[in-house]
């Protein structure tokens, strides 16, 4: 990857988790943890690969991304932010009476989200049928779809996926957070969805895997998504719930909580410094 595009994308990656805290704090309410595991992937998206125009939000042939784990809501709240979807002020409003960054995402409301989600299993269906839509219409544009290491342990993952092979939905991509974590522990000691890339595999996808917090290894994992024909594509991200955040990181109890002022002022101090370096590297 192109170094200085490189060392932008980790600028506005931790700009976005910036953003991520700043909205769970305010709201007292949220999930930063696996929030700030797919800040990188977002980032890159958003930033790299979408075909996105934040002034036409709805335009026909742009790319769609799903976020099928929806509870982490607040990344891509702030990476659309960043983005130029809406105002990065915007943020602090997360979880109010009247404002249109809920909790999980809003289709109908908020300038940029493809598809509301938030039931697990449901987000990586619909980007089926969007991707089969595609295919039918003979557009061009791609489906990209989010979902949780813990979230494939749903059955209805695993019909989407079927149906995906199927349908040949080689304009769909699934991206799989497997940071290890979910509500309830670790994914190996609740309801062990492992191996995911053999699963994946068997039923007839391309997979890929990466490190989701090295852009190099996003873009390689990327790049090789776009030269698959005839298969959808699963790339399978190892990642760290609380990326970014120093005691946020491998914590499961922070799957679900919102930082208190002395802990939101931490965690903002350490992704403040943690820009000041990039901003001088660059």
């Amino acid at each position: 990857m192109d170094q200085t595009l490189k060392k932008q994308l980790q600028i506005t990656a931790c700009k976005v988790r910036m953003g991520i805290i700043e909205g769970v704090f305010n709201a007292k309410s949220g999930h930063p943890g696996g929030s700030l595991s797919i800040a990188d992937t977002l980032t890159y998206l958003y930033f790299h690969k979408l075909h996105v125009d934040p002034k036409n939000p709805k335009m026909a042939d742009r790319d769609r991304l799903v976020l099928s784990k929806g509870h982490t809501a607040p990344a891509l709240y702030s990476v659309l932010s960043q983005r130029g979807f809406f105002p990065e002020e915007e943020l602090k409003t997360l979880r109010k009476i009247g404002a249109r960054l809920q909790g999980h995402p809003d289709m109908k409301h908020i300038p940029g989200v493809d598809m509301s989600t938030g039931s697990l299993g449901q987000g990586i269906s619909a980007a089926c049928g969007m991707a089969l839509s595609g295919k039918l219409s003979d557009e061009s544009y791609k489906v990209y779809a989010i979902l949780g290491d813990g979230e494939v342990e749903e059955g209805q993952v695993w019909e989407a996926a079927m149906f995906a092979a199927h349908y040949k939905l080689d304009n769909l991509v699934a991206v799989v957070d497997n940071n290890g974590l979910q509500i309830d522990g670790k994914i190996t000691e609740v309801c062990s969805p492992m191996p995911i890339t053999d699963k994946f595999e068997a039923f007839g996808w391309h997979v890929i895997t990466m490190d989701a917090h090295e852009f190099d290894s996003i873009e390689k994992a990327f790049d090789e998504a776009e030269k698959v024909s005839g298969q959808p594509v699963a790339i399978v991200q190892t990642s760290t719930k609380g990326k970014g955040v120093s005691f946020m990181e491998n914590q499961v109890g922070w799957h679900g909580s919102a930082p208190n002022a002395e802990q939101y002022a931490q965690a903002m101090d350490e992704l403040k410094a943690a820009l000041a370096s990039l901003e001088k590297e660059a």
